[in-house]
């Protein structure tokens, strides 16, 4: 009796929640345990062996290395360039007076930002560190990068920026989490860093002549000006994270799986191409173990030497047959399996199997739709890299640019509104590219007739390059052509209405149609 109590007692307990998916009496979930805890606890335990597996993944898996390859080729590409965008109505300046404060910024910025002097190893251009930065977080999780003073700073503005891997902020001499220090990260009882402890050295390095680990600590915001000295790139997915995780953390052992068939499979193909012929005989045997792999024995004449060979023809001994093995290599069902796992890993990644693998097979509108949903991710990644990295470099730049008197900002220090009216900037990267560019550059036309676009906006959209630098450039070739007597390009087909069907479509679904003249054309 009491033990039917027990069980009608566990039976209403267990099913008391309205969620089947929560239930512990069920055979497929019962022993289903899910570790609890905050985003620190279920992270941090673990974290070093991920982040040397996605190291290892990105090294040896074809597969995890054209996944971050591809994001940081999408999101950074040649690099993120600066657009100016003050407030000139707060501070009072006309469309002229504005772009000419904004055009000149932006050339002193860009002789920094474009020089090696913006890194303190002077080995990289603010481009490069934008591709190193997002490399980073994306192996490793996340990346630091500390605002100091260069030594050998040239102009008036001496900023540089270190780069540091996140492996190397951790707790001084490798002490336990505690309150208000959890992996590197001090922080105050509201959660926001204060301090960052820094290595002198990857915490694992084991080369023997590295000398020995030593700790400094840098705030994490300056004391005089409260702006950022470090900034800590990562992504956040939960509240309360204190770090941040590898992009190949979720995909780790599908696409660790995923190597091991790859590997079997060819080694089983390679195989299959070199063990084809057996020897069946009733004789005794005369060759060793080891005879096809051993230094082969000279053939008598006409006879045969024990070894495989490309079109051999052999004369048989007495009592001797061969017969052929066909091990089914390759396997017929390796690519659509394969394919079946990556469409999984890059739903994951937030990267259609068609992008991650470049496979473009299908129809048009099934490209275009995984290029786009694709580039919706890449936008993501790239305004948080500007967010996070890109804009507070600027923003340091022009602090000490303005305090210095390299550039003139009135009241940049004395209002804190100014101060954000002159910071104003956006940061334009190359565009997302084109499966049909006519198709693409009528539809651009249409926006901008229905002045729900504009010029500057398309021109950005295409390249990442600023309508004015290519109506200048394209005033010099016209110029220059008039010059020379060379006539100006025949005008392009007028782009069509909204709402009409452009001149060449023809409602075809994209598919590759032949011409007269046999070409293929999309």
């Amino acid at each position: 009796a009491k033990r039917l109590q027990d069980r009608v007692g566990h039976e209403v307990v267990a099913q008391m929640g309205g969620y089947s998916g929560a239930s512990r009496s069920r055979r497929s979930l019962a022993s289903w345990h899910a570790p609890a805890g905050d985003a620190d606890s279920a992270m941090l335990w673990d974290l070093p062996t991920v982040r040397d597996r996605c190291s290892d993944l990105l090294r040896n898996s074809p597969v995890a290395g054209g996944a971050i390859n591809t994001t940081v080729t999408r999101v950074v590409g040649s690099g993120l360039s600066l657009m100016s965008m003050i407030d000139n109505e707060l501070l009072g300046l006309d469309d002229d007076q504005a772009d000419a404060w904004q055009q000149d910024v932006e050339r002193k910025f860009n002789g920094w930002w474009e020089s090696t002097d913006c890194d303190i190893t002077r080995t990289s251009t603010g481009y490069g560190l934008q591709d190193l930065t997002l490399r980073g977080e994306l192996e490793r999780g996340d990346c630091f990068a500390v605002l100091t003073e260069a030594p050998f700073a040239r102009g008036p503005v001496r900023l540089a920026i270190q780069l540091i891997e996140g492996d190397r902020c951790c707790n001084r001499d490798r002490t336990p989490d505690r309150p208000g220090l959890v992996a590197g990260v001090v922080s105050d009882e509201n959660g926001a860093p204060r301090a960052y402890q820094f290595a002198s050295g990857h915490p694992d390095r084991r080369h023997a002549s590295a000398p020995r680990l030593t700790w400094r600590e840098v705030p994490a915001f300056g004391s005089r000006t409260g702006s950022r000295t470090v900034l800590h790139v990562f992504r956040r997915l939960r509240v309360g994270q204190t770090r941040g995780v590898p992009f190949l953390a979720p995909v780790i052992e599908p696409l660790k799986q995923l190597e091991r068939y790859t590997e079997a499979e060819l080694m089983a193909a390679v195989v299959s191409g070199m063990f084809t012929v057996f020897i069946k005989s009733e004789a005794p045997a005369s060759i060793a173990p080891s005879a096809l792999t051993a230094s082969a024995p000279q053939p008598a004449a006409g006879g045969w030497n024990n070894t495989l060979g490309n079109g051999l023809v052999v004369e048989l001994g007495q009592n001797e047959d061969i017969s052929t093995a066909n091990p089914g290599r390759p396997n017929a069902q390796f690519d659509p399996f394969v394919l079946a796992i990556i469409r999984q890993i890059g739903l994951v990644l937030e990267i259609p199997y068609e992008v991650l693998i470049k496979h473009y097979s299908s129809s048009f509108s099934a490209s275009r739709a995984a290029l786009l949903d694709a580039w919706a991710a890449f936008k993501t990644r790239r305004a948080r890299l500007a967010e996070q990295f890109c804009q507070p470099i600027y923003e340091a730049w022009l602090d000490e640019a303005v305090a210095v008197g390299y550039v003139r900002a009135p009241g940049y220090f004395s209002d804190p509104m100014r101060r954000r009216a002159w910071r104003g900037a956006e940061w334009i990267g190359d565009g997302p590219g084109a499966i049909d560019p006519l198709k693409d550059v009528n539809a651009a036309g249409a926006r901008v007739d229905m002045h729900v676009s504009t010029l500057e906006s398309e021109s950005i959209a295409l390249d990442g390059v600023r309508l004015r630098r290519k109506l200048k450039q394209r005033a010099r070739e016209l110029r220059l052509m008039e010059r020379l007597g060379i006539p100006s390009a025949a005008p392009r087909p007028a782009a069509a209405a909204p709402g009409q069907p452009a001149p060449d479509d023809d409602d075809r679904d994209d598919d590759d149609t032949e011409n007269e003249s046999g070409g293929r054309r999309l």
